[in-house]
């Protein structure tokens, strides 16, 4: 199927058209996402097929089934469905309604935002995080690692930290940054973003990165990912949770590493106020609970 007659119908229409060409193990697939479309679009490969009752393989073989090139690009068109689903859904709601002025959207927009960032402020480990600016503070050299989508973060990051005078290294080409790994000295560290936690490329460079016996940080939103089992310092851009429904419905917005990124960047900045409050905050809760 073409990808002009895949993006003029939507994932679950092609569902129906083809559902009677599925197999029997791809059918249970098929009637998982048009009975839950929320929730498997929120699902990786592995918790579609535990929710489907089937293997991980019959999930890929379904997405090609019906046209798409892997799981990756047919969960992105069912996100992009959805999402224009809930924007239709939302402006039928609101017109004529006093709540359709566009100032009032922009407000629940924002704070939409605001609760987010403030979800992955309460999930932050403040330990953890002092933990990971010691160890850039001491590092010979960091070494970024980012692809697709967040590229454009590991590259921000990588700026920003030389500023700070931290040597880095960032490509968005994984055959540099694992060449970069390859060459490390031993008292560099990888800093690796991936909000799914399991990136091929990413995975590559960091099992590199082991067998080098190299520190790594991860910022990730799923702290039961391949990545984050791999990492030393996991910083939790989740929040404490897995990504809400509006933000995966809405392209799959990467604001949350972004923000996990830029906190790690302020702690580096003022690592030695930030550790002095922190000291006090403690020392304050500890004589509160003496004598």
């Amino acid at each position: 199927m073409s990808d002009s007659a895949i993006n003029e119908r939507t994932v679950l229409e092609l569902i129906r058209d083809r559902y009677d060409e599925l197999f029997p193990a791809e059918r249970k697939t098929a009637d998982y996402i048009l009975s839950h479309a929320d929730e498997a679009v929120l699902s990786n490969v592995s918790e579609l097929a535990s929710a489907s009752g089937v293997s991980d393989a019959t999930i890929i073989r379904t997405a090609h089934h019906l046209g798409y090139t892997g799981y990756y690009q047919f969960r992105l068109a069912l996100s992009r469905d959805l999402g224009k689903k809930q924007l239709q859904d939302a402006s039928d709601t609101e017109r004529g309604g006093e709540n359709s002025a566009p100032g009032n959207v922009l407000g629940r927009i924002f704070e939409r935002y605001e609760n987010r960032i403030a979800a992955i402020g309460r999930g932050l480990d403040t330990e953890c995080l002092l933990d990971c600016v010691s160890l850039i503070g001491h590092a010979n050299a960091v070494h970024i690692i980012a692809v697709g989508n967040t590229s454009n973060i590991g590259a921000y990051m990588g700026f920003r930290l030389e500023r700070l005078g931290v040597r880095c290294t960032c490509s968005r080409m994984p055959e540099y940054f694992i060449n970069h790994i390859s060459i490390a000295r031993e008292d560099d560290i990888v800093i690796a973003v991936s909000k799914s936690g399991s990136s091929r490329r990413v995975m590559d460079a960091m099992e590199l990165a082991r067998e080098k016996r190299l520190k790594m940080i991860l910022i990730s939103a799923d702290r039961q990912s391949p990545a984050a089992a791999v990492a030393d310092y996991v910083l939790d851009s989740g929040g404490g949770m897995r990504p809400d429904l509006e933000e995966r419905k809405r392209g799959f917005s990467y604001l949350n590493e972004f923000i996990t990124a830029e906190t790690l960047i302020e702690f580096v900045a003022n690592e030695a106020q930030i550790r002095r409050d922190h000291a006090e905050r403690m020392e304050w809760f500890l004589a509160e609970n003496k004598l």
